[in-house]
């Protein structure tokens, strides 16, 4: 049965810690799953989210703490002492207590890292620390099955055994020379079908896809959505066998990229969460406002500058709402478009053919929306048929230009090493309004000469 979370629930677990009962709670929870525990963790109060995690057994408590909220779980980490952290990583995979290790003070993380017991675990973490953040190295677990090519299947079988002890799931058994560089991969069917005197060199398969402790973390992922991998052997420059990424460190990862660039195509500068400061949303909400407010600016002195229209033509008034929002539709329509194909390496061939595709396709979908507008501003707003031939050429043509802004400026953000993310939103949003007000009055003026 699965579980949910319910009031009830949640206010017995507050009355036993109230009462410091921890052999009752111990009882409670012992049987759910860490997932279920972080998801407990979340809604009580910061001090009675850290008696349950000293309470509980550390392979419990050191996987449910990867699963909470950055925030909650920075709240938690600052009750306890850099003894029990010590105790929370040496349960932990490295990439995931290198993840741990950098949230704390440079202080603390010394004195953690003295803590942990196992001195090759601690060792692996500080490594891990070592690789810039958006790298695989970074991204990386030590913690892999490998063995040599030289040896044979009964010693290999011996010794997978004792490494199975340190890694929480097996996903492939990698191997290497003796020198420990990366040669291929090993088929457990081959494993267990060939004799014990077998040497692995005569049954392993040498393709076998890799990354560096350099190669950026977006390009680990396409690289194992390409070819469908639930994990990847990470390399040194020298092609030694350092580390495996695994499919739920990419996922992770998507999901992060994916919130990141979710907020900046809606305007928010930082990675934020719904709980923060008032002062941190400020800070991350107001300079695309401030962009917002320019923009509207500029659209406001554009049409002070054709204040003739006001007595000649007020009808075309009317539909500067209508340029405007089309406009800005539009061009985030394009944008998201390139700016998804750019995350997924699908954007292939020269950006002219992607322009010309975009401005095809904007001509369609701008002659489609001019007909419908061009019947209901004549026989609804009372245009002439010189105003409506006028917004609705102003239409199309204004369609067509925020597709071009759209698609090319994800694409040049990119290339130039820039988020193309950024391009999405109150970016294009605003421009678009802007070009396409003055793209409006222009036409207008060229063809009902006032």
């Amino acid at each position: 049965m699965q579980f949910q979370l319910t009031n009830d629930f949640i206010e017995k677990i507050e009355g036993l810690i109230s009462q410091k009962d921890g052999n009752a709670l111990r009882e409670l929870l012992h049987e759910y799953h860490f997932a279920d525990i972080a998801e407990l963790l979340e809604e009580l109060n910061s001090d009675e989210a850290t008696y349950l995690v000293k309470l509980l057994e550390t392979d419990i408590t050191s996987e449910a703490l990867m699963e909470l909220d950055d925030d909650v779980r920075e709240k938690i980490l600052d009750r306890l002492s850099p003894k029990e952290i010590a105790n929370e990583l040496e349960e932990m995979d490295t990439d995931d207590a290198a993840d741990i290790i950098a949230e704390l003070d440079d202080h603390i993380q010394k004195e953690v890292i003295q803590k942990i017991k196992d001195q090759e675990h601690a060792a692996d973490i500080v490594e891990l620390l070592t690789y810039d953040e958006d790298t695989a190295g970074a991204l990386m677990a030590k913690e892999l099955v490998q063995v040599k090519e030289t040896w044979t299947v009964a010693g290999c079988v011996r010794e997978m055994r004792r490494q199975a002890e340190n890694v929480t799931r097996v996903h492939s058994i990698y191997v290497t020379d003796k020198e420990g560089k990366l040669k291929g991969r090993l088929s457990l069917k081959d494993l267990l079908t060939a004799s014990e005197k077998t040497k692995i060199s005569e049954i392993y398969i040498p393709k076998v896809d890799y990354v560096t402790v350099h190669t950026e973390n977006e390009d680990v992922a396409r690289i194992m959505q390409k070819y469908d991998l639930e994990a990847i052997p990470v390399v040194d420059e020298n092609g030694i066998l350092v580390g495996r990424i695994t499919i739920d460190d990419i996922l992770d990862f998507i999901k992060d990229e994916a919130e990141k660039d979710y907020q900046m195509a809606a305007g928010i500068s930082q990675d934020v969460e719904a709980d923060d400061s008032l002062w941190k949303l400020t800070k991350a909400r107001l300079p695309w406002l401030m962009i917002g407010m320019l923009g509207g600016l500029g659209a406001a002195s554009i049409i002070s500058g054709f204040d003739s229209i006001f007595l000649s033509h007020p009808n075309l008034l009317l539909f500067v709402p209508l340029i405007q929002a089309t406009a800005g539709n539009v061009g985030v329509q394009s944008s998201a478009i390139v700016v998804q194909g750019l995350a997924n390496d699908t954007i292939k061939g020269h950006i002219i053919r992607r322009l010309l595709k975009e401005s095809v396709l904007a001509l369609i979908n701008g002659i489609c929306i001019a007909i419908v507008v061009l019947v209901i501003s004549h026989f609804i707003f009372g245009t002439t048929y010189s105003e409506s031939i006028s917004i609705c050429i102003a239409l199309i043509s204004v369609i067509i230009m925020a597709a071009l802004i759209g698609t090319f400026v994800p694409i040049l953000l990119d290339r130039n090493g820039i988020d193309p993310a950024v391009a999405t939103g109150p970016f294009i949003t605003t421009s678009n309004d802007v070009f396409g007000i003055l793209t409006y009055f222009l036409i207008a003026k060229l063809i009902l000469g006032f």
